[in-house]
């Protein structure tokens, strides 16, 4: 079979047959009663074996040694080739979604496209100083890559950056929220505890009901960052776990003041009173005891201050005399109250 022929047969140009002929890698071993060179049906064969490992990817050289090395072993040209190849399809995923970041902009001009790739790049940078320049420089009126932004935020362990990334998301009207609330279901902790954080920042319904998912983790610092939000809002789901905070002396202050704004917000101070007394009650933890007595100086009403009377009494004397001061530190603020009204 002469070249026009075997180029019209088998697809391959006639100009790569004349280049794999030069390169010994397919020639035409027959020859015609004329003289031309022709290729037998082994020579096809060969030609139709060098296609095949050519979509695999093989090089022209890496082919000929596959067809001319009887020794040559596949296993470890073929390893190397799938690892080219996941680092080649990672490349054009990262690409694409970079093109789908830009394209959910949606923007007019090459400008607003050279914009979002600078960002895009910055966001990358090793520097905590540059991601947080190339976040604080964006146009505040231009569009963002929202779900470039929230996946940064996620990742972010600098607290500058963080900061720059929750303002920038915080211009685009909550649009990150859900992709914000799918952080709280990673299996990495950090991201987790960077999503509550976030998601607080967020005083919304909707943001609510995603804090309370997150009183349900199994993190300890989670379901503290949730209950402190959602207690500063007036959810009174919150008391269990503000609670547990004191107990546990995990950011007690904050848990008893926050337990003190419910109190007046969601007129649940009997209710909280009543949980605290109970805590006290069963617990054989002195220090967990000690705490409850502190947080109930942020509790207003009289059922705080019954049951703080009531520790005065308590075997424990570090806590009767807690309770005890508690209640004359009261009492005097009452008084100068009356005397600056009188």
């Amino acid at each position: 079979m002469l070249i026009g022929e075997v180029s019209r047969r088998c697809g391959v140009s006639t100009r790569m047959l004349r280049h794999y002929d030069t390169l010994g890698l397919v020639q035409p071993t027959g020859r015609t009663s004329g003289g031309y060179r022709e290729y037998s049906a082994d020579d096809i064969r060969r030609l139709f074996h060098v296609e095949s490992l050519r979509t695999l990817g093989l090089s022209l050289h890496e082919a000929k040694r596959a067809m001319d090395e009887p020794d040559f072993a596949p296993a470890e040209l073929v390893g190397d080739l799938m690892r080219h190849t996941r680092r080649r399809i990672a490349a054009e995923q990262e690409l694409l979604t970079t093109l789908e970041r830009i394209d959910a902009t949606s923007p007019a001009e090459w400008d607003d496209v050279l914009r979002i790739v600078t960002l895009l790049r910055g966001l990358e940078s090793e520097s905590a100083g540059r991601r947080q320049q190339a976040i604080l420089s964006q146009d505040g009126n231009a569009a963002l890559p929202v779900e470039a932004l929230v996946d940064a935020l996620l990742a972010e362990d600098n607290l500058n950056v963080a900061g720059a990334l929750q303002w920038s998301l915080s211009r685009a009207d909550g649009i990150g929220l859900g992709r914000l609330a799918d952080g709280l279901a990673s299996p990495d902790v950090d991201v987790r505890r960077r999503a509550t954080v976030a998601i607080a920042e967020v005083h919304t319904a909707e943001a609510s009901t995603h804090l309370l998912r997150a009183l349900d983790d199994s993190d300890t610092t989670v379901r503290a960052r949730a209950a402190l939000a959602l207690g500063s809002r007036g959810d009174t789901t919150s008391t269990s776990a503000l609670l547990g905070m004191i107990i546990d002396g995990q950011r007690d202050v904050e848990a008893a003041e926050v337990l003190g704004i419910l109190a007046v917000q969601a007129s649940a101070a009997d209710g909280i009173v009543e949980a605290m007394t109970r805590e006290l009650a069963v617990s054989v933890d002195a220090p967990a005891r000690l705490r409850i007595t502190q947080a109930l100086a942020e509790i207003p009403g009289p059922a705080a201050q019954r049951a703080l009377v009531d520790l005065t009494a308590d075997d424990d004397r570090t806590i009767a005399a807690t309770a005890a001061a508690i209640l004359n530190f009261a009492d005097r603020r009452r008084r100068q109250r009356r005397l600056s009204d009188g």
